[in-house]
C-alpha cells in the first residue's frame, strides 16, 4: 500500500471476532498488512447455529492454517411423515464442531499471527478520503464483520428493507451419543430440526422456524426426535434472529461489509461458514490491491449460488403443499437430491483460501 504506515495505527481494523471477522484478520495477516479486531465480548464467542462444517468449509480453514476436531460428518439426511432421503459427500467429510471450539481454533490462530484483540465496542465510525476512525483506532480501512444485525451496517445507512416473514433459531446441546454419521433434517409442518453430532457423546440441535415458540414446543413436532430425546437433559437454549438481513451494499467508501453483517438470508442450507470464508478472502484482497469499490462484484460472485439455492429452497419450503412433497420428492429422486448436497458441499471461494495459505508461509520464511 502506498501511503505512509506511520498515519495509521493498523492498516485494516475488523468489528467482530467472529469467524468471519477473524478469517478476515488471517486472511489480511497472509497478505502482509497489519491488522487489528475489535470486539467487546469474550472469546470464545458462542453463537446459535447448526454448528456443522460443510467439507468446503473445512478446506477455507485449512486454506487459513486453522485446524479444527470434530465429529466426522458423512453427508445429509432429510426426514418427515414417514419419509427419508439421504446423500454422502462426495467431497470428502465434513465436521460437527461446537461454535466454541472453532472460535477458539481461530482466536489461537490470530494470536498465533500478530493480530492484535481489543475487547471494546467499536462505536460510530468517522471516515475521510484516507482513512477510517473507530474507538480512537486510525485505520487505511475497515471490515465490520459484526453479525446479522450489524451497528456498523445500521449506523451507516445501508440496513434495508426486508420482505417475507421473518424467521428465527434456537439451538440446544444433548449428551448423547451420536445415531448417525449425518446431519439430520427433521421437517414438521412450520419447523425443520438440524441434528449436528459434535461429539462422541453430544449431538446440538437447531431449530429453524417463521412461527415463535419455545424449543420444547417446537421439538414436540418432530415426534421420532422427541421420542429420542425424551428426558435427557439439555443445556439451556441460545437464539438468534430474525435470520434474514439485507444491506443496501456492502461497500461504503473505505468500510466494507462481511459475513453476516453483508446480507443473509437463512441457516437452511448450512453454508454459513463455508460463505463467510469466502466472502472475507474476497474482501482482503480488495482491499490488499487498494480497490475497495471492486468488493461489490466480488461479493455477489462469491455468494450467489448460496443465496440462489437458499432463496429458492425456502421460497419452495413456504408453500405448505410444495413443504410436504420435499422429502418425499428427495427420496424419490436420488440422484438430485444427491446433486444438491453436493452443491452443499463443495462452496468454492475461487481459490483464495489456499493462495492466503501460501502467502502465510512464504512470509513466515522470509522472517
Amino acid at each position: 500500500m502506498s501511503t505512509p504506515a506511520r498515519r495509521f495505527d493498523t492498516d485494516v481494523l475488523v468489528v467482530g471476532a467472529g469467524p468471519a471477522g477473524l478469517a478476515a484478520a488471517l486472511h489480511a495477516r497472509a497478505r502482509g498488512l497489519r491488522v487489528a479486531v475489535l470486539d467487546p465480548r469474550v472469546a470464545p464467542i458462542d453463537k446459535a447455529c447448526g454448528e456443522g462444517l460443510m467439507p468446503g468449509a473445512l478446506a477455507g480453514l485449512r486454506g487459513l492454517g486453522v485446524t479444527v476436531t470434530g465429529q466426522p460428518i458423512a453427508g445429509i439426511r432429510y426426514l418427515a411423515s414417514g419419509s427419508c432421503a439421504e446423500a454422502r459427500f462426495r467431497a470428502g467429510p465434513g465436521a460437527g464442531v461446537r461454535r466454541t471450539d472453532l472460535a477458539a481454533a481461530l482466536s489461537t490462530a490470530a494470536q498465533d499471527r500478530g493480530v492484535q484483540v481489543h475487547r471494546a465496542t467499536a462505536g460510530p465510525v468517522t471516515q475521510d478520503a484516507d482513512g477510517v476512525t473507530v474507538a480512537g483506532i486510525r485505520a487505511r480501512y475497515l471490515i465490520a464483520a459484526d453479525g446479522l444485525h450489524s451497528p456498523v451496517r445500521r449506523g451507516l445507512g445501508l440496513d434495508a428493507p426486508v420482505r417475507g416473514a421473518p424467521r428465527w433459531g434456537l439451538r440446544r446441546h444433548f449428551p448423547v451419543a451420536p445415531w448417525t454419521d449425518l446431519v439430520e433434517v427433521h421437517w414438521s409442518r412450520h419447523a425443520e430440526a438440524y441434528v449436528t453430532p459434535v461429539g462422541p457423546g453430544q449431538v446440538g440441535v437447531a431449530v429453524l422456524s417463521g412461527v415463535r415458540g419455545s424449543f420444547d414446543d417446537h421439538l414436540a413436532a418432530f415426534a421420532s426426535l422427541a421420542d429420542r430425546l425424551a428426558g435427557v437433559p439439555g443445556t439451556p437454549v441460545r437464539g438468534a434472529g430474525p435470520l434474514r438481513q439485507r444491506a443496501r451494499r456492502r461497500v461504503a467508501g473505505r468500510v466494507l461489509l462481511v459475513g453476516d453483517a453483508a446480507g443473509y438470508v437463512d441457516a437452511l442450507t448450512g453454508e454459513g461458514i463455508a460463505v463467510a470464508l469466502a466472502g472475507a478472502a474476497a474482501a482482503v484482497d480488495c482491499l490488499a490491491r487498494d480497490r475497495p469499490q471492486e468488493y461489490e462484484a466480488a461479493w455477489t460472485a462469491a455468494t450467489r449460488r448460496y443465496r440462489w439455492l437458499t432463496a429458492g429452497l425456502l421460497a419452495a419450503s413456504r408453500v405448505t403443499p410444495v413443504r410436504r412433497a420435499l422429502v418425499p420428492a428427495a427420496s424419490a429422486l436420488p440422484a438430485v437430491f444427491g446433486g444438491v448436497v453436493d452443491a452443499l458441499a463443495g462452496h468454492s471461494d475461487g481459490g483464495r483460501t489456499t493462495s492466503a495459505r501460501t502467502r502465510w508461509h512464504h512470509l513466515e520464511g522470509a522472517r
